[in-house]
């Protein structure tokens, strides 16, 4: 249905702007409040239509108006012959996306999550230790937080996962670095070792089945019938990685952000059982996704009286939605005591793109929150609270830096 606005009737917001990269939450949502559709703009891409409020981001999230392609992934500069396993489930045509879904869903749920959980505490466990150490080398007591505990944890649980040998982790450990520092040469170059060492787990595996995730996918082929290649099994790995490095700037967020609200922290500490709700909140509050990854639109479609023609890229803007007062009250506060309400925050997106790993990432998190809080009672910044801001990257939310005492 045709709409009478145009583009330049939308409010816009320049992603390379002071405004946005000081304080990227603070802007989407003084563009929130300007309008439900603005029009994000950068050097060298195209722009894109932005939707700011929490209900219409939910329902666009879940419109078949709105499909994902290759055109909406930034691909890292590789040979040909990597390219197949770079091809992500969520590019696909809809009938080959719900086929694999639900081939590989069997491996990533609440309850599969829940039984991994006694294989990732000991690997929290060894990486306080390492953390313990780096602080009792330092002169002053300090250790940064994020190289030392929420960067490596997500790789050496995906190593894990998928049953990486105990001597090649290392090397995995500098996979996910280049990863989560973004799409760079560092990153292209990680590209065929994880793709190698990836193909090469599900060979081994498919020799020697093991209680891990590539053994359970293997398992859900034969229960289910249906078969994932190895292209598509190696793919997953990778697709893994890719999306997995999500709780090392949660983690490193939600730290933060703890420590610098101690009545957050106390309430924390006071009351363990509140740690599940409290991931969610810090989901909704702090999590590192800001921008959706863009859709685009299957035909024309009109959004708040604005035209959105067919082919055009369309993204919700989660920072903005999260914090949205028509969907949570007082949002802008951190309240690891609030209940659900009627809206569920939109940290793991919605609808069929729902993240796949939403489970495996929330027991990882709650995981790691509740061992660094048990261990270190006195943990607290070792630099004054405007020290840790968030680094100026409009699209994640992160921390450069996370410098405690312990």
């Amino acid at each position: 249905m045709a709409g009478t606005g145009t583009a330049a009737d939308v409010p816009e917001i320049d992603l390379t702007g002071a405004e946005v990269l000081r304080d990227p939450v603070a802007a989407y949502g003084a563009a929130r409040e300007r309008g439900p559709v603005v029009r994000i703009t950068a050097p060298g891409m195209p722009p894109m239509w932005a939707l700011t409020r929490h209900a219409d981001a939910k329902a666009m999230l879940g419109d078949h108006r709105f499909a994902i392609g290759a055109d909406s992934f930034m691909r890292p500069d590789v040979s040909a012959d990597l390219l197949p396993y770079l091809r992500t489930m969520s590019e696909m045509p809809a009938a080959e996306h719900t086929r694999l879904r639900k081939l590989v869903a069997p491996a990533f749920t609440v309850r599969r999550a829940a039984d991994f959980r006694p294989r990732v505490e000991p690997i929290v466990d060894r990486l306080l230790d390492g953390l313990a150490e780096q602080a009792a080398r330092a002169a002053d007591g300090t250790v940064d937080l994020l190289p030392h505990f929420a960067r490596p944890l997500p790789m050496d649980v995906i190593c894990e996962l998928v049953g990486i040998p105990e001597a090649d982790r290392p090397r995995w450990r500098e996979y996910g670095a280049a990863v989560a520092a973004g799409h760079g040469q560092g990153f292209a170059d990680a590209v065929p070792g994880i793709i190698d060492g990836a193909r090469a787990a599900v060979a081994r595996r498919r020799a020697e089945p093991a209680d891990d995730l590539l053994g359970g996918l293997i398992r859900a082929q034969a229960d289910d019938g249906d078969r994932l290649s190895d292209t598509e099994m190696a793919a997953m790995v990778w697709q893994l990685v890719l999306s997995g490095q999500t709780p090392t700037n949660l983690i490193a967020n939600a730290v933060a952000a703890l420590l610098t609200r101690p009545d957050q922290l106390v309430a924390l500490r006071a009351d363990p059982a509140l740690l599940p709700g409290a991931v969610e909140e810090l989901v909704r509050w702090c999590g590192p996704g800001m921008l959706t990854i863009p859709r685009r639109a299957r035909e024309d479609v009109e959004l708040h009286g604005v035209r959105v023609p067919a082919g055009e890229p369309v993204v919700a803007v989660i920072a903005a939605a999260n914090r949205d007062p028509r969907a949570f009250a007082e949002p802008d506060r951190l309240d690891v005591r609030r209940r659900p309400g009627q809206a569920a925050h939109l940290g793991f997106a919605h609808g069929p793109h729902f993240c796949l790993g939403a489970a495996l990432a929330r027991m990882q998190t709650e995981v790691a929150l509740g061992a660094l809080l048990r261990r270190f009672p006195g943990l607290a910044l070792a630099v004054p609270p405007e020290r840790v801001r968030p680094a100026p990257d409009p699209g994640t939310l992160r921390t450069a830096e996370v410098p405690v005492r312990l």
